[in-house]
């Protein structure tokens, strides 16, 4: 079922399906809600699955900054706020993939009482190093001057193991084309955003609750290395590793997802 609520001047949208113990599934960057379909299907039998369209992604409007100031990642996840408020969830256990993750990540330094459980889906509590600052700037430029089409075309096919990419090229092809739809402004506020993200590895040292880690070990954008080095922070980790996966588990492997999302949820909830 598609849903909106409202947030400040604009709305957010989201998907929700199911019944029982909520988990929120959060998109990445060059996606949208539409890449958790898998995993909607197979846990909504047993839990009520939210998938928001982060804003000024689908139907969910655009941030819009206030006193000239950037938006930040902690913007997003205060957004994604007005869903649960919305709902009148009391718990829930949030995923993230990638951009997600970080999202995820600020909704727990915000919110922790309001979680069971979180996650990093391919992703990371490290800030961007120095170089990857540098390419997020190009990034944007690209994106100022050709559109965020034409820059994300070029990102997506990185993001799967080799693998995959030779076994399923109508599949990378597939998101390529979604990326059709993006706001090119939209796409830009995210890239700064992720471009000035803080280190977010105390959330994991303060972590009250268990925390789901997902990597893959052909990842590029989240390296195997950087995300096993944070593994042990929290105080209860459940650590799944994805052989000749890259960036897109959900896709790459995707029954393997599902059944390390559903057994942390379980060990959360039961």
């Amino acid at each position: 079922m598609e849903k909106v609520c409202k947030y400040k001047n604009g709305t957010i949208a989201y998907g929700m399906e199911g019944n029982g113990p909520v988990v929120m599934l959060i998109h990445g960057f060059g996606e949208d809600a539409s890449i958790w379909n898998n995993q909607v299907q197979y846990l909504q039998s047993n839990y009520t699955v939210i998938t928001p369209f982060i804003p000024g992604t689908g139907k969910s409007t655009l941030l819009q900054s206030e006193n000239n100031n950037s938006i930040e990642i902690k913007d997003y996840a205060i957004a994604l706020h007005a869903i649960v408020e919305a709902e009148n969830i009391t718990s829930l256990v949030m995923l993230g993939h990638s951009l997600g993750g970080y999202i995820t990540l600020a909704f727990a330094e915000i919110y922790p009482s309001l979680l069971k459980g979180f996650g990093l889906v391919h992703s990371t509590a490290f800030a961007d190093s120095e170089e990857k600052k540098a390419n997020r700037l190009k990034g944007i430029r690209i994106m100022q001057d050709y559109g965020a089409f034409a820059f994300i075309k070029t990102t997506i096919p990185n993001l799967f193991g080799a693998n995959f990419k030779a076994a399923f090229p109508e599949k990378v092809d597939l998101l390529i084309a979604q990326a059709n739809t993006f706001n090119t402004t939209a796409c830009q506020q995210y890239y700064e955003a992720m471009r000035i993200r803080p280190d977010r590895t105390n959330v994991l040292k303060n972590a009250a609750c268990p925390v789901l880690f997902i990597i893959g070990t052909e990842d590029i954008a989240a390296p195997m290395n950087d995300v096993l080095q944070q593994s042990h922070l929290p105080d209860c980790s459940y650590v799944h590793i994805l052989e000749n996966v890259g960036h897109m588990g959900m896709l790459e492997a995707t029954n393997q997802v599902n059944e390390y999302i559903q057994a942390f949820l379980k060990s959360v909830y039961y």
